[in-house]
């Protein structure tokens, strides 16, 4: 009965994403529960292409992800799979008329990361919309229940949103894909003396998405503005800490918010989301 198949597949992308995102899960967690599915599934699909670049050194990566992306189109053509990851996300496809062009163009951003170590202003801006902007899109179709002047509507404030949630990880993890992974994201910078100057640059590029994001987030329809407000706190938190830093601290240790003040900031965003004041 495929009916358990698909239960278990989706189970397998819940775990897969409360293994890997305790942020993510909270925000899940504050949606709509007819939305808990589908990102749950969407997130174990780019979290798997993710590993595969960021994790597998030891394997033929190239190998690997040629064959993942190859799967995830037979998945998608014969709507089943026996990786439960993509037979979970090949359903979420389905149900809600994710588009393939968002699928070619996230698969593409995750080659790059194969192909390339530094980026220029346009490959930089390539990454950004396959690895983060376009996911934001998929998450976008689920949330707006096929209504396609809504999702047209809310388009620019959710590739905002994600490109902000992608650069606040670079500036994060300035340290590890540079020192362990040999990438450098962010282009014209020379991390070997990665200056203050460079760092409030970076900054004020964030600081013009996460303002263009929570325009659209205040437009979203309620069952999953909470779930993504959540997420915009978390991450809009973890900014602050890094803007208070200096550029030195970033490039020796990758920051974090502590779970206690996670659950401080769940509860602040509940009050200002029972009342109105996003």
């Amino acid at each position: 009965m495929k009916a358990l198949f698909d239960k278990v597949s989706t189970a397998t992308s819940k775990m897969v994403t409360r293994s890997y995102s305790t942020s993510f899960s909270l925000g899940i967690n504050c949606l709509h529960n007819k939305f808990h599915d589908a990102i749950y599934s969407i997130y174990g699909f780019v979290r798997f292409a993710d590993e595969i670049v960021d994790s597998f050194h030891e394997y033929n990566k190239e190998t690997l992800l040629q064959e993942f992306k190859q799967d995830t189109y037979k998945a998608i053509e014969r709507k089943i799979s026996l990786n439960p990851i993509l037979n979970s996300f090949q359903t979420v496809v389905h149900e809600y008329n994710i588009e393939m062009p968002l699928i070619d163009t996230f698969l593409r951003s995750m080659e790059m990361d194969l192909e390339q170590q530094n980026h220029s202003a346009d490959s930089y801006k390539e990454y950004i919309l396959g690895s983060a902007e376009v996911v934001g899109l998929m998450c976008l179709r689920v949330f707006t229940e096929c209504n396609e002047e809504l999702y047209q509507q809310l388009k620019p404030a959710s590739m905002s949103l994600g490109s902000a949630f992608q650069k606040v990880n670079f500036l994060r993890d300035l340290q590890a894909d540079y020192q362990v992974l040999g990438r450098v994201y962010f282009p014209t910078i020379n991390l070997d003396q990665f200056s203050e100057a460079e760092k409030e640059q970076i900054q004020h590029d964030i600081q013009i998405d996460f303002d263009d994001a929570l325009k659209g987030i205040q437009l979203l329809p309620l069952s999953s503005r909470f779930g993504v407000y959540v997420a915009f706190v978390y991450y809009k938190a973890l900014f602050t800490k890094i803007k208070s830093l200096p550029s030195s601290r970033i490039m020796q240790e990758r920051i974090r918010i502590p779970n206690y003040q996670k659950i401080s900031l769940l509860a602040s965003s509940y009050l200002k989301h029972s009342f109105g004041v996003l």
